[in-house]
């Protein structure tokens, strides 16, 4: 039993809207940090070829910390690819969601065949039709009996973009 994890870009696929956004904002900081520090030695006559090379490897160390993780959805499936790896679950699939510990709020789902993912809850929150996938194939996996925890955070999450949604109504309408 697997799911059916198709390859971006075909028709079913839905991808985070401001993937691409975050992407240049994180190559612009990386650009400007090397531009801005080659300035600096080259102004001081401090620029060594040894120098460059360190500088060049802080700047693709920043942009290695800011690349942004691509998150696409599918029916029955949900997939994250970061710098260098690309996960994936089966929502229909699911056994459980809960919020990762640390600084960052971050959203871990597993699926009923050992496969797990991690992403930023506000992608989703971002994203209504990644969140609408996310739901329909959890909804079915509640179904089945397989969701056996976090269906409190689901709702949780469900209920911040509901009230988010609202918001932004009565903002636009002038309420």
């Amino acid at each position: 039993m697997a799911c059916d994890v198709r390859t971006p870009g075909t028709a079913a696929t839905v991808v985070d809207r401001n993937w691409a956004r975050e992407l240049r904002s994180a190559l612009l900081c990386a650009a400007l940090l090397l531009v801005l520090v080659l300035t600096i030695d080259a102004a001081n006559s401090t620029l060594t070829p040894a120098r460059t090379a360190l500088w060049t490897g802080l700047s693709l160390l920043l942009h290695a910390v800011l690349h942004p993780a691509r998150v696409t959805a599918g029916p029955g499936w949900l997939a994250v690819r970061g710098l260098g790896r690309r996960r994936h679950v089966c929502t229909d699939l699911l056994v459980s969601a809960r919020r990762g510990e640390g600084i960052t709020p971050r959203l871990v789902l597993r699926d009923a065949l050992g496969s797990r993912v991690e992403l930023d809850p506000a992608v989703l929150t971002a994203n209504p039709l990644l969140w609408h996938g996310l739901e329909t194939g959890a909804a079915r996996a509640r179904a089945s009996g397989l969701l056996v925890s976090g269906e409190d955070v689901l709702r949780g999450l469900g209920e911040r973009m509901d009230r988010d949604a609202a918001q932004r109504i009565f903002e636009a309408s002038g309420l």
